[in-house]
């Protein structure tokens, strides 16, 4: 039952393997950030638009803070998880009527 395996040779080790001191780190300032986000957000009109683009933003993966200001003027934070064609979903399975928003923003912690 003794099977002739062949041998291996074990490949040759590099003396410089600092693989982990040479690491790329792409993360905006937050002041940068936020100062970007203001300008996305400032100049949208259309609330589709600004809803559209808070859930594809790469911010956005499973669930966002978001300020929705009502137009009975009310100002309510929800987390967002998704939407339909009339109504935006939050975590508590809550269904926000997309007619009734004024306007949306993203909430940045």
């Amino acid at each position: 039952m003794k099977k002739n395996l062949p041998k291996v040779s074990p490949g040759k080790v590099k003396k410089n393997s600092g693989n982990n001191k040479q690491v790329f780190y792409s993360n905006k300032d937050k002041e940068e950030k936020n100062k970007t986000d203001e300008n996305i957000y400032k100049y949208e009109k259309n609330i589709y638009q600004k809803i559209n683009n808070i859930l594809n933003s790469p911010n956005y993966i499973y669930k966002v803070n978001v300020n929705i200001k009502l137009k009975t003027g009310n100002n309510i934070e929800k987390k967002i998880i998704g939407r339909n064609k009339t109504h935006l979903i939050t975590i508590e399975n809550e269904l926000i009527p997309i007619n009734n928003i004024e306007d949306i923003k993203p909430i940045n912690k």
